[in-house]
């Protein structure tokens, strides 16, 4: 990609979507602020121009890969091990990291635009209970399913046997799972549904803008994440469990 250093900085936010993580890491304000040329504002913020457009373009790639991600290999047949190690470092990494960054930029948007744009407050709560949903949600899977996942798969091909886990069969916390995965689509449902399809407003700002785009992307990843989950991990795993 290439970024032209006389665009505006809100024009780069609004091309690449993924650069205001950038903007937000290093104090370049895109919004209000964001008439100014990409160059003038990083001079006055005394942030080397070139390792903005580094740090830009590597979030872009990283925004791509995620997207592109379950295409780039074949997660049917792969090793349980590599798919889970796939799902920690990509999408509960991601999902984290925007938990974290949205929370205050929904406290920006819905305080200047809260007022006459209430159903921000809404998506914001629906946000924050799937935020902490999910938070939770990951932690029971990196710490008590996957492991156990993992050594099943372990002991599957050295032929040995597997310590019984705490909750019995590998279906019960599956069942789970899978319910909470219900539950934040539901989630993401209202959420979809209050904001018109993520379409921001007539005459909506930049950071209106940047949350909504934001939100969609994230809600993408959720969608791709758990897919992963339900529809080719749990049932590997079970048939894995069935085999022994």
């Amino acid at each position: 990609m290439s970024i032209d250093v006389q665009q505006t900085v809100r024009e780069v936010a609004l091309s690449t979507p993924a650069a205001t993580r950038v903007f937000e890491k290093f104090g370049i304000d895109y919004c209000c602020g964001g008439n100014k040329p990409l160059a003038q504002a990083c001079g006055e913020a005394r942030i080397p121009i070139q390792k903005v457009i580094d740090s830009i373009e590597f979030a872009a790639r990283s925004a791509n890969v995620r997207q592109d991600s379950p295409l780039a290999e074949d997660w049917s047949t792969a090793p349980l091990s590599d798919l889970i190690a796939h799902i920690n470092n990509t999408h509960h990494k991601y999902t984290r990291e925007e938990i974290a960054r949205l929370g205050p930029l929904f406290d920006k948007v819905c305080n200047v635009h809260g007022p006459s744009h209430p159903e921000l407050l809404d998506i914001r709560h629906d946000f924050q209970a799937l935020g902490q949903e999910l938070t939770v949600h990951m932690m029971k899977e990196e710490r008590v399913l996957f492991p156990f996942i993992e050594r099943l798969e372990e002991a599957v091909v050295a032929r040995e046997p597997v310590i019984p886990a705490p909750f019995g069969s590998v279906n019960n916390p599956v069942a789970m799972m899978i319910h909470e995965h219900d539950t934040a689509g539901n989630l993401l449902r209202d959420m979809r549904a209050r904001s018109d399809g993520y379409q921001p407003p007539a005459g909506a700002c930049t950071s209106y803008k940047t949350l909504y785009a934001a939100l969609s992307e994230f809600e993408r990843d959720l969608h791709q994440h758990i897919h992963l989950e339900n529809n080719i991990l749990f049932p590997r795993a079970i048939e894995l469990e069935s085999s022994r």
